[in-house]
């Protein structure tokens, strides 16, 4: 009932770092995002004749799903339903639904079957909220107290549907969680009241005992998730979603001057990482379910530049070593790693360094570092190439003297040669 799962549920999604976010639906087809029918006030009559245009390819999911493991990904999430009300999945608690428009295609379960076959794990976004039922404002809602009772009940059905139809599922990912009628006051423990949220997360649990559920229920559940930007949550699963390009578009854009540059998606994934989050970073497919080709140069360079520093990525916890203008340390698998992410040039000092580095080696190039210790727990590595190996982010590894694993014991700096 909304509890923290146990440890080894959470250990696949600690390990697995980097995820596909997929943002596709109706509001592909204006791609002028997926807020069209909010932002534009579109009555629920005149939105709904997009579902007749609607015609995406079946085999799109395949597509996401190979580029994801391309891009290094380790699962996906999906919007099975979005603010507008139109499912990708077969429903009998609506009528508004892929299976029921002129493209007859369950999406959803094209997509399950597609990260299953990339051994992907399955994430499914949900939007509680439906527009069709009235708009959420900053002064109220559009809506009546009685549609806002159709509407959960239509959540509370379509939950169990996707929970009961599709096998396993590894994530359940909340979002639209607002309040109706809404107040401007109204915050998680009226989201809580309003969607039933403890009744409604009991019936998730026991359908999917190891399920992961997000936190935008108004219940803490399992895993925090800042938005378009780095926020750790201490002591608890946490995952940043961000967009490939504008922070106003998780659906497809046909215009979209805000992409971002491969260097900055992997320093994002960087700092989550290396902070112990996970990176969610969203694609909006074109209406037809294919990707840019700019999306896919972005992805596949990820993935390259993972096929080298993955080691340094997946499963990677906090290491309390510093150097903040040049960049930032995580630890994994019994080692240490600094990401130098702005290149220092020859030479430069780590701080807080409590026990002896053994050595120290570029991934890229295999290149070994000198290492001076100094005192005050300083250690300056020497040795480095003028310009960066790597591009993006040059990742040195760090062999400590002490047991593997113990990166954490103090060293007398007295005894060794500054």
């Amino acid at each position: 009932m909304g509890q923290l799962c146990s440890a080894d549920r959470k250990q696949w999604f600690r390990q697995a770092k980097f995820g596909m976010f997929v943002h596709f639906g109706l509001y592909a087809i204006p791609g002028r995002g997926e807020w069209l029918m909010r932002n534009e006030l579109i009555p629920r009559e005149e939105y709904a004749k997009l579902a007749e245009k609607f015609l995406p390819k079946r085999s799109a999911p395949g597509a996401w799903a190979r580029l994801a493991k391309k891009a290094g990904m380790k699962y996906m999430v999906f919007t099975s339903r979005h603010h507008d009300g139109f499912c990708l999945f077969d429903s009998q608690a609506s009528n508004f639904t892929s299976v029921q428009s002129p493209v007859g295609v369950d999406f959803v379960a094209e997509y399950v079957a597609a990260c299953r076959r990339e051994g992907l794990g399955v994430g499914i976004y949900y939007s509680l909220g439906d527009w069709r039922f009235g708009f959420p404002q900053a002064s109220g809602l559009t809506g009546t107290p009685e549609q806002g009772r159709q509407m959960r009940e239509q959540a509370h059905k379509q939950i169990r549907e996707l929970m009961t139809n599709y096998g396993k599922i590894d994530v359940l990912w909340y979002d639209g969680g607002w309040v109706y009628p809404s107040r401007p006051k109204d915050g998680t423990k009226e989201q809580v009241k309003f969607w039933q949220a403890e009744k409604l997360n009991k019936m998730v649990r026991k359908l999917q005992p190891r399920i992961l559920i997000n936190n935008r229920s108004g219940m803490p559940c399992d895993f925090g998730t800042p938005e378009q930007h780095i926020e750790p949550e201490a002591g608890r699963l946490w995952e940043c979603c961000m967009t490939v390009g504008s922070e106003r578009g998780w659906g497809y854009l046909k215009y979209d001057p805000e992409i971002k540059t491969a260097g900055q998606l992997i320093s994002s994934l960087v700092y989550s990482a290396s902070q112990g989050g996970n990176f969610l970073l969203n694609i909006g497919p074109r209406p037809d379910g294919s990707v840019t080709a700019a999306t896919e140069k972005l992805l596949e360079a990820m993935g390259n530049w993972l096929k080298i520093n993955g080691e340094s990525i997946y499963g990677a916890e906090p290491l309390d070593i510093f150097c903040r203008t040049i960049g930032i340390a995580s630890r994994a698998n019994g080692h240490g790693y600094f990401h130098a992410i702005r290149w220092p040039g020859k030479e430069f000092t780590l701080t807080n360094v409590k026990t002896k580095i053994k050595s120290a080696t570029i991934l890229k190039t295999g290149r070994r570092l000198d290492c001076e210790h100094k005192n005050n727990f300083r250690v300056t590595l020497k040795g480095l190439p003028a310009s960066p190996p790597d591009p993006y982010d040059s990742v040195i590894k760090l062999e400590f003297g002490k047991k593997q694993g113990d990166i954490y014991a103090t060293f007398n700096v007295d005894k060794l040669s500054v």
